[in-house]
């Protein structure tokens, strides 16, 4: 198949370019270069099948393709909230694009939406069936609402216009080409680790978050994308929950060192607790995570030793 992969310099899409060229497909894809970077898809600009379009899903595009995986956003608060309107114009535009392109030529279109569309839930674990309880008005709110926005699109573009849709809303994710500066937990207590700082716990280090490892989670993108049950949305991402104080207990225990744990105020709308419930991926695609955390982060710290 001929598949546009939007974003897909960023952390998730060159995971995505890669397994997609590794199956025979070819690949276009498409990245302003934001948050994404080129040395994440150096090794795939010799492949024939690998086509890279420096492009701003914002304003419209034209390919021929069959798939349609649309990935392009900042997902990490530092990211996001450096240019809200910005963030929000990126979710918005780029699924009107998307969808656009979609209808033309009669491709299957998938959108990675976020567990964030749950805001600070108040039903724990998320099912897919939850509305969520989101700020609409704070800090996180350009991502929050942009991508509960794309969601709305999806499914109007898919009742008003038969668009051949899927919505994945993605739980915390983790891995290799990750940024060092994007302000997620994973890479903020590896990179504070391996400079032998004291790791940043915020609040009491209580809230907690579930942790999927990109290799999983690309595997899960493929198996949603090509089975024609649901539409979604689905949730993909780890059930098993751990608080940010043993997240950061793990961090030391796999980097070493004399690095200590401190502790600064909670920030604004950050929520308390998030875990995905994947009966219907577990149902439908057959799928959940295989690489337990302790392991992902080894690799993932292997990775952060040749940036940092």
């Amino acid at each position: 198949m001929r598949i546009l992969v939007t974003g897909g310099a960023g952390f998730l899409g060159s995971h995505l370019c890669e397994r997609l060229i590794e199956q025979g497909n070819e690949v276009i894809c498409l990245d302003n270069f934001f948050t994404g970077r080129k040395e994440n898809i150096t090794h795939l600009l010799p492949n024939p099948r690998f086509e890279l379009v420096r492009h701003d899903v914002i304003d419209p595009f034209k390919f021929e393709v069959d798939q349609i995986y649309n990935l392009a956003c900042p997902a990490s608060p530092p990211h996001y909230q450096y240019n809200p309107i910005k963030t929000t114009k990126t979710s918005v535009m780029g699924a009107i694009n998307c969808l656009g392109l979609a209808k033309r030529v009669k491709a299957r279109v998938f959108q990675a939406s976020t567990s964030e569309v749950y805001g600070d839930p108040q039903v724990h674990p998320q099912t897919e069936d939850y509305w969520g309880h989101v700020n609409p008005i704070g800090r996180r709110s350009c991502y929050d609402e942009g991508k509960r926005c794309a969601e709305t699109l999806f499914f109007d573009y898919h009742r008003e216009n038969k668009v051949d849709i899927r919505v994945i809303r993605i739980f915390n994710t983790y891995g290799p080409r990750m940024l060092a500066n994007d302000g997620r937990v994973v890479s903020n207590f590896i990179v504070q680790a391996l400079k032998g700082e004291d790791l940043t716990v915020y609040g009491d280090g209580s809230q907690t978050r579930s942790f999927c490892f990109v290799d999983d989670l690309v595997e899960g993108f493929i198996r949603f994308m090509n089975q024609t049950e649901t539409v979604g949305p689905m949730n993909l991402g780890n059930p098993g929950e751990f608080t940010m104080l043993e997240l950061a207990e793990l961090v030391l225990k796999t980097v070493g060192g004399k690095a200590k744990i401190t502790h600064k105020p909670l920030p604004a709308d950050d929520p308390k607790q998030r875990r995905p419930d994947i009966s219907l991926a577990r149902r439908v695609l057959k799928w959940e995570p295989k690489i337990p955390l302790e392991d992902g982060l080894k690799r993932t710290v292997a990775y952060f030793k040749t940036q940092v």
